[in-house]
């Protein structure tokens, strides 16, 4: 029995930190699964590079128009299944930006980000050391520690 290989997905994600270092994720609630958070971010599209892609996604998904996203603070890559159902191995880079607090625009959403997201939020680290719905990365609160001592 053959298996199946796993397509290689290639996304920027961006720690999206305010003033009173917050981090802002998005809560998706998919019918079939738990509802969790996790941070902006998404897909490259073909050719495009993980900082280009960080830029737009950050836009696409939160209307905050940036030049630059920073350097790369991390790393990861993981095996799961997308909000579509497909299995896939991830190769994921993160980018840190800091802003102003705002309310994230969902002009820019998907038809699938529409269906799924459900709510936006600014979390302090004790909120993400105690929230009760599952953060993705589990180890956000590492990767915000890890870029403040680089």
């Amino acid at each position: 029995m053959a298996v199946a290989t796993r397509r290689i997905r290639r996304a920027a994600r961006i720690l999206l930190m305010d003033e009173h270092d917050r981090l802002l994720l998005i809560r998706f609630a998919p019918k079939d699964r738990r509802p969790f958070w996790c941070g902006v971010g998404g897909e490259c599209d073909p050719g495009e590079d993980f900082h280009s892609a960080a830029i737009r996604e950050l836009f696409e998904e939160t209307g905050l128009r940036v030049e630059t996203c920073g350097a790369e603070v991390a790393a990861r890559a993981d095996d799961y299944l997308t909000l579509e159902g497909e299995p896939i191995t991830s190769d994921e880079r993160f980018f840190r930006v800091t802003t102003r607090s705002f309310t994230p625009d969902n002009t820019g959403h998907t038809q699938i980000e529409r269906e799924l997201i459900k709510e936006f939020r600014w979390f302090t680290r004790a909120e993400l050391a105690n929230w009760h719905e599952p953060l993705f990365p589990v180890n956000v609160l590492d990767l915000l520690d890890l870029e403040a001592d680089a």
